[in-house]
């Protein structure tokens, strides 16, 4: 079992930045991929960017440019530095963990959600 532990997320005016921070602990294989999915109100979740515990990225165009990924494998923590936000960007975002073993994913786990709110 895999627990975690969000933080970050609040209101920002259109033009900020934030920072949020999900930190894994419990049964986490060495193969592994942690990151961030967001919801809007009446939407479904969708995906923003993971990182691959061996450095691979993956994000959705909308954010390139604008949010970066970043994780510390020793902390098992990934962190989404959010910048140039806009009011589109508001939503409640949720942390991921997926893990791996023999190329097959054993687990998939979400945190509880932070809410990000871009608004002037």
């Amino acid at each position: 079992q895999v627990q975690l532990a969000e933080s970050g997320g609040g209101l920002v005016q259109p033009g900020g930045s934030l920072r949020l921070s999900c930190a894994a602990s419990g049964s986490i294989t060495s193969l592994n991929v942690m990151g961030w999915y967001r919801q809007a109100p009446g939407t479904q979740r969708d995906l923003v960017a993971v990182m691959s515990s061996e450095g691979s990225t993956n994000s959705v165009d909308s954010v390139k440019g604008r949010f970066t990924i970043s994780r510390d494998n020793a902390k098992n923590t990934v962190y989404l530095q959010m910048n140039s936000l806009k009011p589109e960007d508001t939503a409640v975002y949720y942390c991921n963990v997926k893990t791996f073993r023999a190329g097959l994913v054993v687990g998939d786990y979400w945190g509880q959600g932070t809410q990000v709110t871009v608004s002037s």
